[in-house]
């Protein structure tokens, strides 16, 4: 049986997602969208009211197609959930291949433009990224519980995880490169294993 083509609404989401992290929320026009997907027009309108519209649906296609990527990568193996806390920042260094839009963040992009302007893009970015954050939340409780880390919260070291990652991001587009973000995740690392006073491997940054 021949594959099922993809329907035109997921051209233009998966269009949506590379487009709007190449080039910007604001700078990507209806038209940019439907010449990358290679829909007309009028199967946009069909689909979609505005690019707004678009803009939420494009998050929340985000927050499920990567759901998917986290929920099958390989740092969920370690039994220890330290380790596997430390696993996953390691799988987000590994993720910083390609040029700058392959890596970044499709709702943090977009939630930097929008946050004021579009509060409906801004509350679809926010569901996402503290969704993601809060799928760390039991291995950090977890691991605190054994280390006797106090004087925090997991669901506050889980969101801060997602604020160095998005300013990672950021210093890459500005610097161009991927350099810069592996750096900062690699602090992230250091400073988490020195919160829970796990030894630092040699190497790592001070």
């Amino acid at each position: 049986m021949p594959p099922k083509k993809t329907q035109a609404r997921e051209k233009l989401l998966e269009a949506a997602r590379d487009v709007i992290r190449a080039k910007g929320f604001s700078a990507t026009s209806v038209d940019d969208l439907c010449r990358t997907a290679g829909v007309t027009k009028g199967a946009f309108f069909h689909h979609f009211h505005s690019k707004e519209e678009i803009g939420v649906e494009a998050a929340k296609f985000w927050a499920d197609t990567t759901s998917v990527l986290f929920a099958n990568a390989p740092y969920h193996a370690p039994a220890d959930p330290f380790e596997r806390l430390i696993a996953y920042l390691e799988f987000r260094k590994e993720l910083l291949a390609g040029d700058v839009p392959d890596f970044t963040c499709l709702v943090g992009t977009m939630v930097q433009e929008t946050y004021d302007s579009a509060p409906a893009i801004r509350e679809a970015c926010h569901a996402t990224i503290t969704g993601h954050a809060m799928t760390l939340v039991d291995d950090i409780q977890d691991a605190m519980d054994a280390c006797g880390v106090t004087g925090t919260t997991a669901e506050s070291l889980a969101l801060h995880t997602q604020a160095v990652l998005q300013g990672a991001f950021i210093l890459a587009k500005a610097r161009g490169s991927a350099g810069i973000a592996a750096d900062t995740i690699d602090h992230l690392i250091r400073y988490i294993r020195l919160l829970f006073a796990k030894p630092v491997p040699e190497g790592m940054p001070q």
